[in-house]
């Protein structure tokens, strides 16, 4: 997809219904189907977290920024997630709290992106976070510098491949709740994208198609 396709149906993006439960359950593993439905996670008290889902342009087309985590002790070591992370007090809003986790992980100024709007909440039972995705934009050639204390390394998604249901696969996962279970998965570049983000990925896929008809 050319990056002035998508800059030009922002509009439609902010005023498209999000598909939230409907499009997480179709990359969802079995066993976080029930918290999706009955929202069971609520008397937990979960912690707040945000992400960003920045679209940008690289070769004029749209692509996506995604972070492969470095390997430490933790839930979610090693995996591939949206930069992001905890709200913190000084954060007026959940989505300064995207803008400033994804400026401390790979570099990009909190000037230089644009919020879009937010998209559906969704909880991580691992950690007990319940995270907050939201969608932006930034119209310049991006140079990432990865923090490496939490970053390995920047995968950059075209939107193209995102929207081509073949990147979607059935592989097995053992899990911080769960050994060797059928997790749906998105493979992009040998690396295999499941759990949560996978399921914001999930809705942000249907937004996109469903505002660019």
């Amino acid at each position: 997809m050319e990056f002035t396709h998508f800059i030009n149906n922002i509009a439609n993006l902010k005023k498209e219904k999000l598909l939230a439960t409907d499009a997480h359950i179709k990359m969802a593993p079995l066993e976080r189907i029930s918290y999706l439905k009955d929202k069971s996670y609520s008397e937990i008290e979960p912690k707040n977290a945000a992400v960003l889902m920045l679209v940008y342009p690289k070769n004029e087309m749209a692509h996506l920024a995604l972070i492969v985590r470095n390997t430490y002790p933790g839930v979610h070591s090693s995996q591939i997630s949206f930069p992001g992370g905890k709200e913190e007090f000084e954060d007026e809003t959940l989505a300064i709290t995207a803008l400033r986790e994804t400026e401390e992980e790979v570099g990009i100024p909190m000037n230089k992106v644009e919020i879009i709007r937010q998209c559906s909440e969704i909880y991580i039972p691992p950690s007990n976070f319940l995270v907050t995705p939201y969608l932006g934009f930034s119209k310049e050639n991006l140079q990432f510098i990865p923090n490496p204390d939490e970053v390995q390394r920047v995968l950059e998604l075209p939107i193209h491949q995102l929207l081509n249901d073949k990147t979607i696969v059935q592989t097995k996962m053992t899990t911080s709740y769960a050994v060797n279970i059928d997790v749906p998965a998105f493979e992009v570049e040998n690396f295999l994208i499941w759990g949560a983000t996978a399921m914001m990925l999930s809705e942000l896929k249907e937004l996109i198609k469903n505002a660019l008809k």
